[in-house]
């Protein structure tokens, strides 16, 4: 790890030394006693972890009835989920917002995805209705998840089954989205055994205020717990979702400025069926000793003709590509919690293997042009006259992983955390075309390794039972992902990308816990970040950029007391590239980098007028970002208010209305540009816009027995 800024460094150092008096005892009843599994992959208190967190509970869940995971996580300072249509996203934790593979996304500790296979829509391959609660690490997480676990990892913990009888079924409907989704869910326990179904399927009708925007989902979730004695249980779960959505992408300037429900798309489209299956098995196997054993398996099969590889326009024709994406995965996650007397220490040590198989198939595409309206209205194949872009490929894909954490209390009211993981990663790449490595069909067959180790330090002091102060250094690191290196003609020479982090964060409850507030400021510095460097509309490739530098910002307030609650969390980041030279006449270096918002913010206040009942007034800010890596194109960011309101009558019923974009702003949820900021520019064909949705509003109604 390089640390380049001594001031920096000694501040963060500096609560590692803390003196104090006692550490804090059960008695003390500490208001800041929430308590969290993704920071060390064990129950903690969050007080006594020296990393930032941010947590949706579960009554937030069943509250606010989110329609996409964005609604919610985007409330915890310094996330941010960037909504691209019919569940599709990107994201942008402590990182400008991107499809880059920076993060981890896990479902109770295990990822969702292999590594070399992220894709950043991956998230909705969740069922939000198995979703218990949330947890989001935020910056390198490397140290115990592994590689893209750099901006930060989102663990979504599934919901429990319940210990009485309990069925619930909803139905929620947006008129102007042309949106409805329907709920339901059962649970109870017998004995030693207990279930859990949850499910919801939504439509997206094509008569909405976009155009070829209609979509599918289906999603359930089975969870069953049985004790197998008073120290000892097995876990299963299993999730499948079924995914159908038209991709509308993007604008280009005069559409989104006259016409923003309008789609240049007809065709274009993402089919995503995932299945996971986990059994954990978990036991005191010694003293004060508690290990989890999980078998899981996943299967993953992705197809689609994406809308953002249509470009390379030469009069009424354009290029564009089709591709499917299959993974089928198996692996082991072994870890040990061994609790100790000296310093009340604990060790968190375990194994990760993971084998999976990732068959890929490629052909471009010659698209039909409409000269009138700019649609895209037909395609062919066209692997006949243009056979570079044809793949068909497999890559087997290993990842063994080593990791120990190890907490202690050396000084009074000091937590100290010291840890690390070592993975090893192989790509076994295999052409299935011939002649394997021309021009035309791709890479010849080879194997490629990477290894890594990520460590950490940090530690957290308790100023008294309502506030404690934290620091951190830590390292994340990503490889180049399987595409990223066999997607096209020839290997390119990609580098792994390697991030240094330090933080330091304050953590306060005042008027008897009534308000809160969290607070962190990072740097986090990478080498050879991996970029995707827009050539023109259609056509990009990635590069590794220099050096870059994030830094920022991060500060939440809560506060609910009677009838009352509010919150406030905002983020101020900047995000440059420290060193980036494109070619002999470009050159980004001190640079922001695009798509890197100067400052979010989201605050809500809400009132309880009668018992069961809640309306509240909801703010969102999205700062001013460049479009592009010259910095000479600019989004010049958006607010828009939302309002909520639920009321819960009668025995199990309850009604909700959500109501987005009230003033009914133009706004883009996505906006980037080609412009290389040398020779002309030219809006309408290098800004691209993808158009956010106007004033519309959801009414839902749902009845629970328990």
């Amino acid at each position: 790890m390089h640390y380049h800024d001594q001031p920096f460094r000694i501040i963060l150092l500096a609560a590692l030394v803390a003196p104090g008096h006692a550490v804090l005892a059960a008695s003390d009843a500490p208001v800041l006693d929430e308590v969290v599994v993704s920071g060390s992959r064990a129950a903690t208190k969050l007080i006594e972890t020296p990393q930032a967190i941010g947590v949706v509970k579960e009554e937030v869940l069943q509250r606010d009835k989110p329609k996409a995971m964005g609604e919610v996580i985007n409330r915890i300072p310094g996330v941010y989920w960037n909504d691209l249509g019919n569940e599709q996203h990107s994201m942008g934790i402590r990182q400008p917002i991107s499809t880059n593979a920076v993060y981890q996304y896990l479902e109770d500790g295990i990822p969702i995805r292999p590594l070399g296979v992220f894709n950043h829509n991956s998230l909705n391959e969740m069922n939000l209705a198995g979703t218990e609660s949330v947890e989001v690490v935020k910056g390198p997480a490397s140290s115990l998840y592994g590689s893209n676990a750099v901006g930060g990892a989102i663990n979504f913990l599934t919901a429990a089954p319940s210990r009485t009888p309990t069925a619930s079924a909803g139905v929620r409907h947006d008129n102007t989205a042309g949106f409805t989704r329907y709920d339901s869910a059962a649970s109870n326990t017998w004995g030693p055994l207990g279930l859990r179904f949850s499910h919801y399927s939504s439509r997206r009708t094509r008569d909405n205020w976009q155009e070829y925007s209609k979509g599918s989902k289906d999603s359930f979730s089975l969870r069953g717990d049985y004790a197998l004695s008073a120290s000892s249980q097995l876990r299963a779960t299993l999730v499948h979702t079924d995914l159908d959505a038209a991709m509308t992408g993007s604008l280009f300037e005069n559409d989104y400025r006259a016409n923003p429900g309008k789609s240049l798309n007809t065709f274009t489209y993402r089919k995503d069926k995932t299945t996971r299956a986990n059994l954990a098995w978990e036991a005191e196997t010694t003293q004060n000793g508690l290990t989890t054993v999980t078998l899981f398996s996943r299967r993953n099969d992705h197809g689609q003709i994406p809308s953002y590889t249509i470009g390379s326009c030469a009069g009424n024709t354009c290029k564009g590509s089709i591709n499917n994406n299959h993974v089928d995965s198996l692996g082991v996650d072994v870890k040990h919690q061994q609790e100790f007397d000296w310093l009340a220490s604990r060790l968190v040590a375990g194994v990760y293997i993971d084998r999976s198989d990732n068959p890929y198939v490629s052909d471009n595409l010659n698209i039909t042009r409409d000269p009138a309206s700019g649609r895209y209205v037909g395609y062919a194949l066209s692997s006949a006259t243009d056979p570079k872009g044809v793949r068909d490929f497999q890559a087997d894909i290993d990842n063994v992983a080593a990791f120990a954490q190890w907490e202690l209390s050396p000084w009074t009211k000091t937590r100290v955390v010291a840890g690390g993981r070592i993975d090893t990663i192989r790509y076994d790449y295999h052409n299935n075309l011939s002649p394997a490595g021309s021009a035309n069909f791709g890479a010849p067959d080879e194997a490629r390794n990477f290894s890594h180790f990520s460590p950490k330090i940090g530690a957290t002091y308790a100023l008294d039972k309502d506030a404690s102060v934290y620091t951190n250094i830590s390292e994340g690191f990503t490889p180049p992902e399987v595409l990223q290196l066999y997607g096209k003609t020839g290997i390119p020479n990609l580098k792994p990308s390697t991030y240094d982090n330090y933080e330091i964060g304050l953590r306060m409850a005042f008027l008897n816990g009534a308000l809160k507030l969290d607070s962190a400021l990072y740097r986090l510095d990478g080498r050879d970040t991996l970029v995707n460097y827009t050539v023109a509309p259609g056509n990009s490739e990635y590069r590794n950029a220099g050096s870059t530098r994030s830094q920022g910002l991060e500060l939440g307030l809560s506060y609910e007391a009677g009838a009352v609650d509010a919150r406030f969390g905002t983020t101020i980041a900047s995000h440059r590239f420290r060193k980036y030279q494109v070619s002999g006449t470009l050159d980004y270096s001190g640079k922001t980098m695009p798509q890197a918002p100067r400052d979010i913010t989201t605050a809500e206040i809400g009132y309880k007028p009668v018992a069961g009942g809640r309306i509240a007034l909801e703010l969102v800010h999205q700062g001013a970002y460049w479009m592009d890596n010259a910095n000479t194109v600019k989004y010049p960011g958006h607010t828009l208010l939302n309002l909520r309101g639920r009321y819960q009558f009668a025995k199990g019923w309850e009604a909700w209305l959500q109501a987005s974009n009230l003033a009914n702003r133009r706004y883009a949820d996505s906006a980037s540009s080609s412009y290389s900021g040398v020779g002309a520019y030219s809006p309408n064909t290098q800004n691209q816009y993808t158009p956010g949705a106007p004033r519309s509003v959801m009414v839902g109604l749902a009845y629970t027995y328990q």
